[in-house]
């Protein structure tokens, strides 16, 4: 049998190039290798505030994309995270045996808890023990991730463990498998690629505004005119290029920024027109299931029911394991 993988995408609404090659790109490679679980993390998206009349579109939206990006619904299972209600049951069972000391130590809690001072609530404090429990509950054995999610699975390993521990052998610790792109930079150069940094390329964004996000895109800020040579290696158009670009152009442009041969805005364009080409048939995938999008909510329904057999099994499991499973007989009927 194949070993089982999952995963997970926060409904942002715009799915972008960052997500494309941290994530989607990787998990479409993946299919063949592995029984592949794909989640709509909506309730992760939560811990921030939200627009509550955006969000379905939004939750909508980005299934559409990672199914016009290659995630064949005969091949892998698409769901939305709060059409089982499981993934919250277990969450609290996990944080019974999750250290606060823990939590304390992860770095995208302190990092987000800087950017939304307004509201730094306990679910933004308990993320990464939902997140554990969002990969427990399917006993998935592998995990692709970004360098940024690694200390979330290494505590998601911790979590297995103090509960196997203590409850008997339910959990198998989940391994990580990074991407080919685990961490990919926004066009501030300074973040990574994000929606709320407003610094993206979205994937289904029109050749024209890709053009114009690029064309004003940060690179080697010692290139202050076009007949200054710069260092390629620190510019994250650089850097893009070898995500979308042939090794030839790749090293056009490393060679072009070093001598001043090139401009800044030729590079672009290159790499402008070379994502605009990749992301063609993403775009056209995507424009035929928004004129179906009954095909995407069946997929998204097919998808929780499948999950939701998965997740009942494991929980007997563990409630078993705590003690959790009094049957309460009816009593006889009185004479």
């Amino acid at each position: 049998m194949k070993k089982r993988l999952f995963s997970g995408i926060q409904p942002t609404g715009e799915v972008h190039i960052g997500n494309y090659l941290g994530a989607i790109k990787n998990w479409v490679k993946l299919l063949g290798k592995y029984e592949c679980i794909f989640s709509i993390v909506d309730y992760h998206a939560i811990t921030v505030e939200h627009n509550p009349k955006d969000m379905p579109q939004r939750i909508l939206r980005v299934a559409t994309v990672d199914i016009a990006a290659g995630l064949d619904p005969e091949r892998c299972t698409i769901f939305i995270q709060s059409h089982v209600q499981e993934h919250v049951e277990l969450a609290w069972i996990l944080n019974t045996v999750t250290p606060i000391g823990h939590l304390e130590r992860m770095t995208q809690f302190k990092d987000k808890a800087a950017r939304h001072r307004e509201n730094v609530n306990a679910g933004l404090f308990a993320y990464p023990v939902l997140q554990a429990a969002d990969i427990l509950l399917y006993k998935a054995e592998i995990v692709p991730v970004g360098e940024d999610q690694v200390q979330h699975l290494e505590l998601s390993r911790e979590i297995a463990r103090k509960f196997n521990s203590r409850y008997g052998d339910i959990f198998p610790e989940p391994k990580e498998l990074l991407s080919d792109a685990p961490r990919v930079m926004g066009l501030d150069a300074e973040n990574k690629m994000s929606k709320s940094m407003n610094n993206y390329i979205g994937l289904t964004e029109s050749p024209e505004v890709i053009w114009k996000k690029l064309s004003v895109a940060v690179t080697d800020p010692a290139r202050k005119k076009r007949s200054d040579p710069g260092t390629p290696e620190i510019c994250n158009i650089y850097h893009l290029h070898k995500y979308f670009s042939s090794n030839e152009e790749i090293d056009w442009s490393a060679n072009g920024c070093r001598t001043a041969g090139i401009g800044c805005l030729e590079c672009k364009k290159v790499l402008s027109d070379n994502i605009v080409q990749e992301l063609a048939p993403i775009r056209g995938k995507a424009r035929e299931l928004d004129n179906n999008p009954g095909y995407v909510q069946d997929v998204l329904r097919r998808g929780a029911e499948r999950c939701r057999e998965l997740a009942q099994e494991t929980m007997k499991e563990v409630r078993s394991s705590m003690g959790l499973d009094l049957n309460l007989h009816p009593q006889p009927s009185k004479l």
